[in-house]
């Protein structure tokens, strides 16, 4: 057997429990061919692991890397070089924060074409559908898009960029019916937009000025009446139905609810929703914490955290979204209302997962492997391609070093805006090293290691879904 890569001492989940083996992993022109017992010798390039945990290559399945059109946000250069600096092999790029936005093939033939040469790490894409395609009869542009390789849809149910308008709820019913023929998950920004609208304006006329008061606008039955009609509409179309970015506990729980009713719907989280609450994050830091949906309590912290457990939080991603210092998130005269809605995410996603979750036993080894890698792998049609160590998959690593401790320092992130909430959160675990198709694209020492353009486009490969499985 030839090989040019092996990794040594490598220490790997055995998909059960925390439950591990030290094994030698072989790789020939960026491809998996084999595992062995430590000893394994013959390979040009050598990778001495030392016994640091080595996850197959994560993914962060939602991010608005902003590119083209808002480049003064992010760049998809910038959002992909974070993404190598935290472990993630594989990015998947939401269709709205681009101009013009993703609304079939044309457009999304011109997005790729400005993402290609800047691409660090590897890139699926999502297709998009609005409510103004809707009206204008163009619904065969799904259809098309999925022919075209995107791995699922995304609506909004609430404004969002003027290139992609909301949906209203018949609107959102037909694009449910039109995903549903693809076999695509539909994913849904689930906040009922009359419920936000009208208690922002109620707590702006009362003079709300605080942090605070824009978790409390946009409440939790916002998401919660949401997500129980995109269920409905799901039970009546057969479409896969996905909530991006689940913000609340009652949403793990109506998502739970669905799965052991034999309906198709998944959920992922973020990070914030994790580790944050709306009462202390947006008092310190405002704007700068300010999302949408926003943090809310510490009870949906840990309901979110025993959900990515059970299974009715399938996959772990962040929602990567960035916003002007200067301009969007802290000009003068903005308040709290004015603000933009984002937050950078991707290169703290893996180590806030693996400190808060597995490190402090929250998630068991196997499980922080399927949240981070293989379960949005499989969701998205690129398993086994991605999502796996084993042969005949990609070689893509993350290399962990369990036992180190280090601080979040947002002075520090690879991301345009440098600002993030999570700025000074203490972490047990740290990416040391990310492979992509067996070539070093980061390193603790050397930072990033590759140029522009190493990134390579991924199509959907298939179409899979996750087992609707429940652990009690």
């Amino acid at each position: 057997m030839g090989y040019d890569l092996l990794i040594k001492n490598a220490t790997v989940s055995t998909g059960v429990g925390d439950n591990t083996i030290v094994t030698d992993i072989m790789a020939d022109r960026g491809v998996i061919v084999g595992l062995a017992r430590a000893g394994a010798e013959g390979a040009a390039r050598v990778v001495e692991a030392g016994g640091l945990l080595v996850m197959p290559g994560c993914i962060d399945s939602h991010t608005h890397y902003m590119d083209q059109g808002f480049t003064h946000r992010e760049t998809f250069l910038n959002g992909t070089s974070g993404a190598a600096a935290g472990g993630v092999t594989t990015v998947i790029d939401m269709p709205c924060c681009s101009v013009p936005s993703v609304r079939g093939c044309d457009n999304l033939h011109f997005k790729l074409d400005h993402l290609r040469p800047q691409a660090i790490v590897d890139f699926a894409m999502w297709g998009g559908v609005t409510g103004e395609d809707v009206r204008n009869g163009a619904m065969d542009i799904v259809q098309q898009q999925a022919d075209d390789g995107v791995v699922a849809f995304k609506v909004y149910m609430t404004p969002s960029v003027p290139s992609y308008p909301r949906v209203t709820d018949p609107e959102m019913l037909e694009c449910f019916i039109a995903a549903a023929k693809t076999g695509l998950p539909i994913g849904v920004h689930c906040e009922n937009f009359a419920i936000c609208d009208f208690n922002v304006e109620k707590l702006k006329a009362a003079g709300r000025l605080d942090g605070p008061a824009w978790a409390e606008a946009r409440m939790i039955l916002a998401e919660k009446a949401a997500i129980q009609l995109c269920i409905s509409f799901s039970e009546e179309t057969g479409a896969r139905f996905h909530v991006v970015h689940m913000s609340t506990g009652i949403g793990a729980q109506l998502i739970k609810e669905g799965k052991m009713r034999g309906l198709d719907v998944t959920s992922e989280t973020c990070p914030h929703y994790l580790t944050l609450n709306a009462r202390e994050a947006m008092t310190k830091h405002g704007a700068f914490a300010k999302i949408a949906p926003p943090l809310r309590r510490k009870e949906d912290n840990e309901l979110l955290w025993r959900g990515l457990a059970d299974g009715s939080v399938d996959f772990m991603a962040t929602d990567h979204a960035p916003y002007s210092i200067e301009e969007e998130k802290d000009k003068p005269g903005m308040t709290i209302w004015t603000a933009f809605p984002g937050i950078p995410g991707t290169e703290t996603m893996v180590p806030v997962t693996v400190s808060e979750g597995y490190v402090k036993g929250r998630l068991t080894l196997a499980r922080t492997v399927e949240v981070l890698s293989t379960s949005p792998a499989v969701q998205y049609g690129l398993y086994p391609k991605k999502g796996a160590i084993l042969p005949g998959s990609d070689a893509d690593f993350t290399l962990i070093d369990l036992k180190k401790e280090w601080t979040i320092d947002q002075k520090k992130i690879q991301c345009l805006n440098k600002y993030t909430p999570l700025d000074g959160m203490k972490l047990t675990g740290k990416v040391v090293r990310t492979i992509v198709r067996g070539e070093d694209v980061y390193s603790e020492d050397k930072g990033v290691m590759v140029k522009p353009g190493f990134g390579q486009h991924l199509k959907r490969q298939t179409i899979s879904r996750l087992p609707r499985t429940i652990t009690f």
